[in-house]
């Protein structure tokens, strides 16, 4: 298993964390506030016997990497990521043909982030990610998902499209995001399948591409040529997200 450290900043974020039965090590919070989701999630420590520091405004601010600590910050032992195969594992225990998310170097946190969230929501088995060249789970990334990170699996692997050969072998089809490609809602996009999201400014790499069996486009209406990668990820997952529910 291969881990990174981890903070989590934000009241939801820390507290589905709790939830999900991460370690977390020390809380610092705002040294004054006891609402009701403070509360909480000093109610959650407690129970887990995890540190608990009251400081001040200023002293969250200097940790903070998001600028969005909502007055408290956690730092867990650890973020541990998946491997492949327990993607894999989790659609076999839901009895589901496996869907997965493959993204080819996104480097904004807020995209990745966002993107590991639509995952969550559309029931998608897991997230796998580069070693090289891509934001890896971060601060922003924990808080952007809005807590979906401590349930969807996120692998971290070193080729792409060896990756992708390899769940080719074990009965799966890969679709490419990409407006060159044939309009999505014309693709039979049901099965085991993995959706490929490429960065906004270069896209699906060629390699990659060159791996996928299909490629599916966005209709566009409007004046611009291309919609930010974690959208695009949202429209495409919930149209295999239809077609599913169709069958």
């Amino acid at each position: 298993m291969r881990y990174e450290e981890l903070t989590i900043e934000g009241r939801n974020a820390v507290l589905e964390a709790f939830r999900a039965g991460k370690t977390i090590d020390k809380v610092f919070v705002l040294d004054g506030c006891q609402d009701g989701p403070i509360k909480t999630i000093t109610r959650e420590a407690r129970k887990y016997d995890t540190i608990i520091n009251y400081v001040a405004k200023e002293r969250l601010d200097q940790m903070s990497e998001t600028g969005k600590h909502q007055g408290v910050i956690a730092y867990a032992a650890a973020y541990e990521y998946a491997q492949v195969e327990d993607i894999l594992n989790l659609a076999k225990e839901k009895n589901e043909p496996p869907f997965v998310l493959i993204l080819d170097n996104i480097e904004d946190p807020h995209n990745l982030g966002a993107i590991i969230r639509t995952a969550n929501l559309c029931g998608a088995h897991g997230v796998i990610i580069p070693k090289r060249r891509a934001v890896g789970l971060t601060a922003t990334v924990a808080k952007t998902s809005a807590g979906a990170i401590n349930y969807t699996p996120v692998a971290k692997v070193t080729n792409l499209s060896s990756t992708i050969e390899e769940l080719k072998e074990q009965g799966m089809w890969f679709v490419c995001a990409d407006m060159g490609g044939e309009v999505m809602y014309k693709l039979d996009l049901k099965g085991p399948i993995g959706l490929v999201i490429g960065s906004e400014g270069e896209g699906v790499s060629r390699l990659v591409k060159e791996k996928c069996d299909f490629v599916a486009s966005i209709p566009m209406k409007g004046d611009i040529d291309s919609l930010n990668a974690s959208v695009a990820a949202g429209v495409l997952a919930y149209e295999i997200v239809r077609q599913r529910m169709s069958v």
